[in-house]
């Protein structure tokens, strides 16, 4: 993780869309109720999963690649620490994305250090209704 505690906040504040990676349409999962209370704090959500869905009434596409590359800026991401790689390789190869925010419980150390290479700002085992609390 390349970003400080004391830059939760601005990192924030500075991104109005998120991309949510792994939304699910189960409510019960954290992969969907983090996605439905973000927007219902303000910020836009779409979203990945490989199954159509609208549960949520959030816009999904079924990969990355679909989704405007401006939409990509902030990843928030709900895979497996051990998905990860592959994860970070697919936002490489697509570019466009500033910050990866893997959520509480997902971490891949050198996975992680590939995308602060390449200039992306990662934060790894958070989540984001924590610190939204945390912070606002």
């Amino acid at each position: 993780m390349n970003v400080a505690d004391s830059e939760i906040k601005s990192l924030l504040k500075s991104y109005q869309k998120i991309t949510v990676y792994g939304l699910s349409n189960d409510p019960s999962k954290p992969s969907h109720y983090v996605p439905v209370y973000i927007r219902d704090k303000g910020w836009e959500v779409v979203g990945t999963y490989p199954k159509e869905h609208n549960v949520g009434g959030f816009t999904i596409y079924k990969s990355l690649k679909e989704i405007p590359k401006e939409d990509r800026r902030f990843i928030d991401v709900f895979r497996s620490s051990d998905k990860i790689p592959e994860v970070i390789d697919e936002i490489l190869s697509l570019g466009g994305t500033e910050v990866i925010w893997l959520q509480l419980g997902i971490s891949h150390p050198e996975a992680e250090k590939r995308a602060e290479e390449a200039g992306i700002r990662v934060v790894s085992n958070r989540c984001l209704i924590i610190e939204h609390r945390n912070y606002f």
